[in-house]
């Protein structure tokens, strides 16, 4: 048996071991998390925050499996390149022949004063990166009245919808200039943050938090770089992350902002080391995006097994780009070529609807026939066409409004969507994990009865989560004539709208 070891069960670390052992059956893994639980979803962790999931649902352990030990509770603190063993915090050794740091990245804490003691944060004071800082927002959030969300990136705007959902007095602080400005424009910004006031929610962009006062131990309130100080009982700060990067320093290993490797996701330093995920810096760079990481793993799984880069998953590289922002009370999509889009780029052709009164915004950039990026704010029907057209590659009409228009009429993608029976085996219903409706329709048939079970068979909605209705329909509906797609038509503006029945989201 190959020896290989992971230091990290994520997202990322999970999906490249259940990956690993498929393809291999001569190897034998042997995980270590330092958190006390298996292997969950990290990014509806701001929807445990919101309360829309609960922590129990964010699971994405599958079944034991007799060539994987998973060690949870167990954190690696040295690597023994020479003798090629990783040591744990209670002094056991792990051999390995191979081994994949997968440690993910940490909350960036900003050097606010007076935020934090030599112990950890002050009390009232959070970031959210794991189970244990959302579960323990859930519960300060039933304690507190007035909450401070620092940074308005899409994280930040997903907990102060959530917080201000729980009842809370919500002001959310960013520095720049503009909300999401990685995602919005100047008049999409705007429009969100529209919308926030109508949730009950304060906005302050262009504005810095420079301190926090406390009493008896504990958050009272809020200071700002202009001098004016706000009373709160809960901060949150969601201010981006750093690569996990220090066992990797303690191993001799190259280090930039993450832990540097080759194409191949190896360390120059070392050909049995190798990194995948937020801790990871390949030469091409990284997005921060769940997918690149689960690219990276199923790249390396084909590296170790076959010894040469999976097709279509080269590091660095990603097959969508979409963001969603799981807002409650309020929809948002972004992607491709949005924000600072250059408007004077001959390869565009960008048109654009603003509609404040109801917090709608919808922006689609076409280039050469095809959707080259849209921005979607307050309509959900028209961010599901958006995200179709611009996942699957589909030729936009010849009149681009027609994008905004028709699905604002009412048209085809809400009522395609109402029927799961009428997607076709080849439509992509989860982008995250590329499973389409045949796949869920095969799993049905093999005797999958809930979308728990479809999940564990086939990983859809175990990314974002928002395909997690049209997989429920899908199983509702069951597995359909034999999956005998429906009949189409020619028409090019009809066709679009039996095309885009799902929201793919990244």
């Amino acid at each position: 048996m190959r020896r290989v070891v992971v230091v990290g069960h994520g997202m990322v670390g999970s999906r490249f071991t259940e990956l690993l052992v498929e393809a291999d059956p001569a190897v034998h893994v042997t995980v270590l998390g330092k958190e006390p639980v298996a292997a969950y979803n990290r990014v509806l962790l701001s929807s445990v925050v919101a309360g829309s999931k609960s922590p129990e649902v964010l699971g994405l352990a599958g079944p034991a499996h007799p060539r994987v030990r998973v060690l949870t509770g167990v954190t690696a603190t040295a690597v023994d390149r020479r003798r090629m063993v990783v040591v744990d915090d209670l002094g056991d050794e792990h051999p390995y022949d191979e081994l994949v740091l997968a440690t993910g990245s940490a909350a960036r804490v900003p050097p606010i004063q007076g935020v934090a003691y030599d112990e950890g944060l002050v009390e009232g004071v959070f970031v959210l990166k794991d189970m244990t800082d959302a579960t323990g927002i859930v519960e300060a959030a039933g304690r507190s009245r007035r909450a401070v969300v620092l940074g308005a990136g899409v994280l930040g705007v997903e907990v102060a919808t959530g917080l201000a959902t729980r009842g809370l007095s919500v002001r959310i602080v960013h520095l720049a200039d503009r909300l999401m400005e990685r995602q919005l424009g100047w008049e999409a910004s705007q429009v969100a943050i529209n919308s926030l006031e109508r949730l009950g929610i304060t906005t302050h962009v262009g504005a810095s938090v420079v301190g926090v006062t406390t009493r008896r131990g504990r958050l009272e309130g809020i200071r700002f770089a202009d001098g004016v100080e706000a009373a709160a009982d809960l901060f949150v700060m969601c201010c981006g992350t750093v690569p996990e990067t220090m066992l990797a320093r303690r191993s001799g290993l190259t280090v930039d902002r993450g832990v540097v490797v080759t194409d191949a996701l190896a360390s120059p330093d070392d050909p049995h080391v190798h990194a995948v995920g937020d801790c990871a810096q390949p030469p091409s760079g990284g997005t921060g995006l769940v997918a690149q990481g689960w690219q990276q793993a199923a790249a390396l799984v084909a590296t170790l097994t076959t010894g040469a880069t999976a097709p279509g998953t080269a590091p660095g590289s990603t097959t969508h780009d979409v963001v969603r922002v799981k807002a409650s009370g309020m929809s948002m999509v972004s992607m491709g070529a949005s924000g600072d889009v250059d408007r004077d780029d001959p390869r565009f052709r960008v048109l654009s609807l603003k509609d404040p009164e109801r917090g709608r915004y919808v922006e689609v950039v076409v280039a050469g026939g095809l959707l080259a990026g849209a921005t979607c704010i307050g309509d959900a029907e028209v961010a599901a066409t958006l995200s179709a057209l611009y996942t699957r590659s589909l030729p936009v009409p010849d009149d681009p409004a027609l994008l905004m228009v028709r699905a604002l009429a009412g048209g085809g993608a809400a009522a395609a969507a109402r029927r799961p029976e009428e997607l076709e085996d080849g439509d992509r219903v989860c982008t995250c994990n590329s499973v389409s409706a045949g796949r869920i329709r095969e799993a049905v048939r093999g005797g999958c009865t809930s979308a728990a079970e479809v999940s564990a068979a086939t990983r859809a909605s175990t990314g974002c989560g928002d395909c997690r209705g049209v997989v429920e329909a899908l199983v509702a509906a069951g597995p359909g004539p034999h999956g005998t797609p429906p009949t189409r038509r020619h028409d090019t503006t009809t066709d679009l709208q039996d095309q885009t029945l799902v929201r793919s989201t990244s």
